[in-house]
């Protein structure tokens, strides 16, 4: 039998404004029964007008308390009387029972002879002395009181980023505020739902099963890893593989993110670390995810200056006690997500805290049909979309930017009134995400649109002409963005990178300046972006690779993240000049050689960029009509299938 997902479902939630408003009604009906002096607010009288309606007969009974003040009831008759027009009705407009006038008497001893007398003439039917507690009055005058602490309470709970319970409050400040999912929860998201990622997959299914089946592994004398941390580049599935396990799990799920952790007062910290694993060991077995866990796991003592991270680094001491101290069990497993390892403590990344360390990379062409699969299936698509051609025109792309080309497709299909995405609003959707939206107003000269065309030909004809550059897919001058024109290639995916190869690369990306020097013989700020690329190339094959011959096998990178924090450079200032020098040496050669491709190639570089002024887009067909099939492509099909 199905359990319900909702174990209270007929829990009335009450408001605290609710409560707040039958406080306020409690003290009017108060109010209101004990005298209802707010609502039949009596006349007032002075001595003279009350000896006058005395001798008149007109009062039928008064009441002193505390002998100072007198309260007038008026007989029937009187009530008929012009005079006492105003105190005849009540609000309600009924005969009002009085007491009808109020006043204040002198001496209790005189004003007690002259009631007397007049109950004996008959002027007056009773009267008696009483003393007053008017519970009502002190009442009233303790609401505003009350109304003041009713709404600073409020107030300090909204400031707590709660509501009723134990984390709303302000002296609860130190409580966790890590969201519990469990088994009776709507959790929907399962391993079933994360597309690729198979290696990272088959290491979190094996901690779940650690969970649920612990003998299985503790019988042979193993322990249970106490935690596991995701590392990779953002948007490549991290806490959605989170969100899996905790849909799959049927143990307890703490889910939080580092900055969670942090407050503005002393202590709350460390405090919330504490009471977070003092929560997940009484509902152990159970699980605590921290997301964004270099929020508060940066390295200890990494930054010169001293004091600011005090807090932080309290915290910090807290969760590592709490996953490998003194008096630890092994019965809760700490799930943690970073795409910044590399800053992250060396004591909480150490073997007994976080055994093991889970590499989400980005997906390659395999996983990105699967991952394309998942999101295309909300979608309504045309038939027979071919998702491999999709994963070919995405290299590089995370899966949440895989979820956002499936996104802006719709987007786009729904804005030219299709009734189904197609082929071509999804390249239409990598377009606008890789090069920006389109700019169809922007106005350009036909010069500027002439350079714009032969330095985009540049870049695809040098790029044809060498072996290792990047397959073309196609080019445009269309504005996108920020640039002019791109053109789009589909580079090789490969584990390492030879010195020929980037060589080749950085030969294609100098082709489109190149190409204005051979054609105008003048070159222009165009390639800015191409400058940028190339030079970082450079100086990593110089100073991060050890790619060049006269530096030699020396790598000045510090996977560690110290240097940053330095003020004084690796090597000396003889090497900083020698260093420059091979940069500028290498981007030189690179520049000479693409020239020499394009003086070669002079008569088909123009044709291409008259093709292209002509066309706007230019795609791999219109090369091979110029320059004729590429003879390095014979293994291209075995890479990208």
């Amino acid at each position: 039998m199905a359990k319900e997902n909702n174990p209270n479902p007929n829990k009335f939630k009450v408001s605290p404004w609710l409560i707040y408003a039958a406080i306020l009604l409690i003290f009017l009906f108060i109010s209101f029964i004990t005298g209802g002096s707010s609502l039949n607010e009596p006349g007032q009288l002075t001595s003279s007008k009350f000896n006058d309606y005395l001798e008149k007969g007109q009062i039928e009974k008064v009441i002193v308390y505390n002998k100072t003040e007198a309260e007038v009831f008026l007989n029937a008759a009187a009530m008929k009387d012009a005079v006492h027009k105003k105190v005849s009705k009540d609000v309600f407009d009924r005969p009002n029972k009085g007491p009808h006038y109020t006043f204040d008497i002198g001496n209790d001893q005189i004003f007690q002879n002259k009631l007397e007398k007049a109950v004996a003439e008959g002027k007056l039917k009773d009267f008696n002395f009483l003393p007053k507690n008017n519970w009502s009055d002190i009442l009233i005058s303790l609401l505003p009181i009350i109304i003041i602490i009713a709404v600073w309470i409020f107030i300090m709970r909204k400031m707590s980023g709660g509501g009723a319970g134990g984390g709303g409050q302000i002296f609860n400040i130190g409580k966790s505020k890590a969201k519990l999912f469990d088994e009776k929860t709507d959790i929907k998201t399962t391993f079933k739902d994360v597309a690729g990622l198979e290696g990272a997959k088959e290491e979190i299914q094996e901690i779940v099963e650690f969970l649920k089946n612990p003998e299985k592994y503790t019988n042979l004398g193993g322990k249970i890893p106490k935690g596991a941390l995701l590392v990779g580049p953002p948007g490549t599935g991290k806490t959605l593989l989170a969100k899996a396990v905790a849909g799959e799990a049927q143990v307890p799920f703490f889910s939080l993110s580092g900055s969670d952790f942090v407050e503005m007062f002393v202590g709350v910290g460390a405090s919330r670390v504490r009471d977070l694993f003092k929560q997940a060991k009484e509902k152990s077995p159970a699980i605590i995810f921290i997301d964004e866990i270099d929020a508060v796991g940066r390295a200890r003592g990494k930054s010169n200056m001293s004091g600011g991270n005090d807090e932080r680094e309290n915290t910090l001491n807290q969760l590592l006690t709490e996953m490998d101290g003194f008096g630890t069990n092994s019965n809760v497993i700490v799930l943690a997500a970073t795409n910044r390892a590399d800053v992250l403590d060396k004591a909480l990344m150490r073997a007994g805290r976080f055994d093991r360390q889970i590499f989400v990379d980005l997906p390659d062409i395999r996983e990105r049909a699967e991952i394309f699969k998942v999101h295309l299936a909300p979608l309504k698509k045309v038939e027979g979309l071919d998702t491999e051609f999709l994963a070919k025109q995405t290299p590089g792309f995370s899966g949440a930017d895989i979820a956002n080309v499936c996104n802006e497709a719709a987007l786009i299909a729904a804005r030219h009134n299709k009734t189904a995405v197609d082929k071509q609003d999804f390249l239409d959707a990598v377009d606008r995400i890789v090069g920006g939206l389109e700019k169809k107003n922007k106005i350009v000269t036909p010069d500027e649109k002439k350079a714009i065309a032969i330095h985009e030909a540049g870049h695809a004809t040098v790029s044809w002409m060498l072996e290792h550059a990047a397959p073309l897919i196609k080019v445009t001058i269309v504005p996108r963005g920020q640039s002019l024109g791109a053109a789009w290639y589909l580079p090789e995916e490969r584990l390492i990178v030879r010195p020929d190869q980037m060589l080749d690369e950085m030969c294609a990306t100098m082709g489109g300046r190149a190409a204005e020097k051979v054609t105008f013989n003048r070159i222009s700020t165009g390639a800015l972006s191409d400058l940028e690329k190339v030079t970082k190339q450079a100086r990593a094959m110089v100073t991060i690779y050890g790619l060049n011959e006269k530096i030699g096998n020396v790598t000045y990178y510090d996977s560690t993240g110290q240097s940053e924090y330095n003020f004084s450079k690796p090597y000396s200032e003889e090497t900083a000049r020698v260093i420059d020098e091979e940069i500028s040496i290498l981007i030189e050669s690179q520049y000479q050689r693409a020239i020499e491709i394009l003086e070669e190639n002079k008569d088909k570089l123009n044709q291409l960029a008259n093709i292209l002024i002509e066309k706007e887009v230019i795609f791999k067909d219109d090369l091979e009509a110029i320059f004729g099939k590429r003879t390095f492509d014979k293994n291209l099909e075995e890479v990208v299938s």
